[in-house]
């Protein structure tokens, strides 16, 4: 039976790269449909609503392939309206929300896989104590998000790395990050690829887990 695999991204479709990725780890035949949260507003529109702080940042990539803050409160506003369209107008079997960020309930959200569930369950599992690092898009996300990973008996590191680095940027960033000698690193963010965790790993030298992936292979059991 044809399923289908509805993608909510916390920017603008189309979103290939993302697309691509979970549509390489779906079932054989899976309709995949991709909708952004930003969909239908102007550059304008866009920056008309720029963060308020560092815990409302957000980093994206808009259409037309830059990078980009956004506000985490903007996209909470937008994103019941493209959860229903996935559920209601395109039949979606599942929903990925396609960001690692932490987000509270929203209308619709009930069954949509979180990626920030699937990397904090994991991280849980396979290091319930030591050392964990974490790389992350932009410098003023670290203290939010090294506070996110936090638990007892567990050191965060963060690390910024644009997912946008060439390679050459993404090993001094590895370097960096394992001078603090982690046990287990998660790359938190969904514009991190499989490219880039190959060019970080080899370096690092611990297990690695790349927040897209790691969801997709969820997002398999959910739709197999």
């Amino acid at each position: 039976m044809s399923r289908t695999l509805g993608i909510a991204t916390i920017g603008q479709s189309p979103r290939d790269d993302i697309a691509a990725l979970f549509a390489a780890h779906a079932p054989a035949g899976t309709r995949v449909v991709l909708r952004g949260c930003l969909d239908g507003l102007s550059d304008q529109a866009i920056a008309a609503r720029p963060p308020e702080s560092g815990d409302d940042t957000l980093y994206t990539r808009l259409r037309g392939g830059a990078d980009i803050k956004i506000s985490k409160k903007h996209v909470i506003e937008r994103a019941p309206a493209v959860l229903r369209q996935l559920r209601e107008e395109d039949g979606c079997d599942a929903i990925v929300f396609a960001c690692t960020g932490d987000f509270p309930p929203m209308e619709g959200d009930a069954g949509v896989l979180f990626p920030s569930r699937v990397l904090n369950g994991l991280a849980s599992a396979l290091l319930p104590e030591g050392r964990l690092g974490i790389l992350l898009p932009l410098p003023e996300q670290v203290g939010k998000l090294t506070a996110k990973w936090r638990r007892q008996g567990l050191e965060v590191i963060g690390e910024p790395l644009t997912p946008s680095a060439s390679a050459e940027e993404a090993v001094a960033a590895a370097e960096r990050l394992k001078a603090h000698a982690p046990d287990l690193v998660a790359m938190d963010c969904m514009s991190y690829g499989p490219a880039l965790k190959a060019a970080v790993k080899p370096v690092l030298g611990v297990p690695t887990i790349l927040g897209i992936t790691a969801t997709a292979r969820v997002m398999n059991e959910l739709l197999s």
